[in-house]
């Protein structure tokens, strides 16, 4: 087993030679490489999806290597760097687990988030959707979702989203029931949009 913490000291040192030594590493900031970073990241849900444990392996490294990479361009602006990024996301974490790690440590010591006992899968996702309504959104329905997403995961936000707040009723528009239907049925839009139009070809390459 390759020791973790040798191997991701390597990975930051070969990205910080590729961002002082490569002419297209240099002139990347974030709007032109996280396209790349998208990319990526749908190459790994394919590979999660394939079963293939070696591509899982390598599309892993390729988005890693992204998070290295985008970390190094904040470092480089003085805005932090991989090290904020992971003690962010372990703040996070605990904040959003407070049947894990308990009330006080969840609320970083300070007045106790409200929430319910989580004894169920079920119990933990609503109360990491009330976490993140009432102290990440400032107990707004909607907050800020990234219009860059695609339009299937856009979509999915917003209704997941408005059913977090109770507005359970279904959609007019047939195009968002079809992605509150996909939902309901534990899949995700964009993968299962994929999926569907990867066996129409298919059907059709067979005629």
């Amino acid at each position: 087993m390759t020791d973790l913490s040798a191997a991701l000291e390597r990975l930051d040192e070969i990205t910080r030679r590729l961002r002082r030594e490569c002419p297209w590493d240099r002139e990347q900031d974030e709007r032109s490489i996280v396209p790349h970073t998208v990319e990526e990241a749908y190459e790994l849900a394919d590979a999660a999806h394939s079963g293939d444990d070696a591509k899982l392996l390598d599309e892993l490294g390729d988005v890693l290597f992204q998070v290295y990479f985008l970390s190094l361009l904040m470092e480089e602006r003085g805005q932090g760097g991989l090290a904020e990024v992971a003690e962010h996301c372990r703040q996070k974490l605990i904040r959003r687990h407070p049947h894990v790690f308990g009330r006080w440590e969840a609320a970083g010591g300070g007045v106790p988030t409200q929430f319910q006992a989580a004894d169920t899968a079920g119990d933990v996702v609503r109360n990491w959707n009330q976490i993140k309504r009432d102290d990440e959104r400032g107990g707004e329905i909607f907050g800020e979702i990234p219009e860059t997403l695609p339009s299937t995961l856009y979509a999915k936000k917003i209704l997941k989203r408005a059913a977090d707040a109770g507005h359970d009723a279904r959609p007019g528009d047939p195009l968002l029931a079809a992605v509150q239907d996909v939902v309901a049925a534990g899949e995700d839009p964009e993968l299962a949009l994929r999926r569907a139009a990867d066996a129409y070809r298919r059907e059709v390459e067979a005629e």
